[in-house]
């Protein structure tokens, strides 16, 4: 509710109140003048006497909470400015323990299905396509952060720091280890095979001619001939053995490899040749230049799309997001699976953050001035204050009237 609306709620039932102690006194006076010619008016002068004493009464209780009444320095008023710091810790000791604990948190979070909410949501297509919009938007923005000339430094910066301490050998060593595992090696031992042999297999007519060549001329093309066949058939005979499973040259190139895994992991020197590789490569004119001229067509291309009205990028992220959203609708497993995870995580974070949150709430109310605490309590429950009030001139009023007719039957 807004601040101006709770202050017109408050300023109407503070008038009715004060309205109402008004009468009471108007109706007392009224009623002891008139007393001695009209009996019954006792009554209704004992009514409207107790009826200005309740009021009075919870006047100055109310208003001690909030301010000094009528400026008198009385002890125990100002109740909330005096004690704004003890009320600031209090609440926000109140919210820690009671409302951010994980039960609390758990059971609130568990009546909220997050996953069907978002998959009902995006799976209507004009709420995907706000959302692939919006993503697009930013594309401009993050393209405009990364060419700054200071982010650009500061993006080499980390980067180099980070290659730096990055040890490439072992990470290599771990991913041909992966390969050996799963024999990916041996089969890129039989694609080398193949290649050889279909390159013999297709060069014949190169070879013959470069055997002829550089034969002596004495001996005869027959011979050379000979020769020729003799050595493709022999190469061949190589590798088909090399292809058998259990074949030498297998197990030699099994053995190359896992040496070079071995090297890999304890060598310095592999280390220190892989980084110089890298170094040189990226530190190269020739890689700059290019990395440049393929980001610059990247980047024209991407912000001519995103800023195109037929962005085929937004399409393409909203059938996705679209995609997702009815996947997701109609997989209930999923939604359960979703659900769980976000609520503990929710749970989890704020729990064990709630002293943080508790200790913000405390900062905020301790900052305020006294003036503003005692402003923001009283809008907040000072019309339901006034009714005390109310109730008070009327409960006083009935109790004086009680009063005043037993001591008449006594």
């Amino acid at each position: 509710m807004h601040e101006q609306e709770q202050l017109a709620q408050l300023t109407r039932m503070r008038t009715i109140a004060t309205g109402l102690l008004l009468v009471m006194a108007v109706v007392f006076v009224v009623a002891r003048l008139l007393e001695p010619a009209y009996g019954f008016l006792s009554f209704v002068s004992a009514f409207a006497e107790a009826a200005m004493v309740g009021a009075l009464a919870d006047w100055f209780a109310v208003t001690a909470l909030f301010r000094r009444p009528l400026g008198l320095p009385i002890p125990h008023t100002a109740i909330i400015p005096n004690n704004k710091d003890r009320i600031g810790a209090s609440v926000a000791n109140f919210l820690e323990h009671n409302f951010m604990t994980r039960e609390v948190l758990a059971e609130e979070l568990s009546q909220i299905d997050f996953a069907g909410a978002a998959a009902h949501w995006l799976s209507a297509p004009e709420n995907s396509r706000a959302v692939a919009r919006q993503l697009v938007s930013a594309v401009p923005v993050l393209i405009r952060m990364i060419e700054d000339e200071d982010v650009g430094n500061f993006m080499q910066t980390t980067l180099a720091k980070a290659l730096r301490n990055v040890r490439f050998a072992p990470m290599l060593a771990e991913v041909f280890a992966v390969l050996i595992a799963t024999r990916r090696h041996q089969m890129l031992f039989d694609h080398l095979i193949g290649m050889a042999a279909d390159a013999l297999e297709q060069n014949r007519p190169f070879i013959r001619q470069k055997i002829h060549e550089k034969s002596p001329r004495w001996i005869p093309k027959v011979i050379d001939e000979k020769i020729f066949e003799r050595l493709l058939e022999e190469t061949q005979n190589v590798l088909n053995e090399m292809r058998q499973e259990d074949s030498e040259w297998r197990g030699r190139f099994q053995r190359m490899a896992e040496d070079f895994i071995e090297k890999l992991k304890t060598s310095s020197e592999y280390e220190e040749k892989i980084k110089s590789v890298i170094n040189q490569s990226l530190n190269h004119p020739l890689y700059r230049s290019y990395t440049q001229q393929v980001w610059h067509d990247i980047r024209d291309r991407l912000l001519s799309d995103v800023t195109s009205p037929d962005s085929h990028t937004v399409t393409q992220l909203d059938l996705a997001l679209r995609s997702f959203g009815d996947t997701l609708l109609h997989d209930p497993v999923i939604q359960n699976k979703l659900n769980h995870w976000i609520r503990t995580f929710a749970a989890d974070a704020i729990a064990n953050r709630r002293h943080v949150i508790a200790d913000l709430v405390k900062r905020v109310i301790q900052k305020w001035d006294a003036d503003t605490v005692s402003h923001k309590f009283e809008l907040y429950v000072g019309k339901d204050l006034q009714y005390i009030r109310i109730n008070g001139t009327l409960v006083g009023g009935l109790v004086g009237l009680l009063l005043h007719t037993v001591s008449l039957a006594l």
